[in-house]
């Protein structure tokens, strides 16, 4: 028993430092994040593990195509400008389908999206959810939505190995993410819920008819919905 005591007498100031670093890490580094760039993410580490390489570029949103951002918001997050960082109406509403036995969609915001990109790795476990509120809370609380929407779209997936709009625009159409059309915008949009398995340059028919809803959602949804990214 004296032994299990002083293991954990000793052990306690690591337990200490290592629960510090894990409530204050994120906001340190979320602070840091709204003037630098992040270097890398989990995920990007865990791609270039599984053999594949890590093609990204930094860009700016204000040089980006506008429209990019909007059709981002109108196909992952219509409440983007208003929610504090989670959208209940969309929960309650797929929590309902899935009582009915239906099918339903995730209700991730593009904050959550971007707590979960820059800090936990892919995948749908109870401990990665539970690790993804509290930071998602972080995020709303240090950035600026403008600056959650400029780092989503600098570290997002979109494709094997391709990090950001920058690098997708490139890859897929062989131009730069300021000089994107409308309708390439689009179908980078309509992919992101599982770019890996869809490509915005050899889009399907189910592509092409999302990228052609998000269009229209934009106009629909007006200047309300994305004044809080409008410079």
């Amino acid at each position: 028993m004296p032994f299990f005591s002083r293991l954990l007498r000793r052990s306690l100031p690591l337990l200490k430092a290592a629960l510090l670093a894990l409530v204050f890490g994120p906001v340190i580094l979320l602070v840091l994040y709204r003037v630098v760039p992040p270097p890398i993410t989990p995920l990007m580490v865990i791609r270039l593990f599984e053999g594949e390489g890590i093609n990204k570029e930094w860009t700016p949103l204000e040089e980006m195509q506008p429209s990019l951002p909007k059709l981002v918001i109108a196909a992952e997050d219509n409440t983007f400008c208003s929610h504090w960082g989670f959208d209940i109406d969309a929960y309650q509403a797929q929590l309902e389908k899935s009582l009915k036995g239906r099918a339903s969609r995730g209700a991730s915001t593009l904050s959550m999206q971007l707590a979960k990109n820059l800090f936990l790795w892919p995948g749908r476990s109870y401990v990665r959810k539970a690790l993804e509120i509290p930071l998602t809370l972080y995020v709303e609380l240090v950035l600026p939505k403008r600056r959650i929407m400029e780092l989503y779209l600098n570290i997002v997936e979109f494709g094997p190995g391709i990090y950001g709009a920058e690098a997708a625009a490139r890859a897929h159409f062989n131009t730069s993410a300021e000089k994107l059309s409308l309708q390439q915008a689009a179908q980078l949009a309509a992919v992101l819920p599982n770019p890996r398995r869809w490509s915005a340059s050899k889009p399907t028919g189910y592509i092409q008819n999302r990228a052609s809803l998000y269009r229209q959602r934009v106009d629909q949804l007006g200047p309300d919905y994305v004044a809080c990214i409008t410079p």
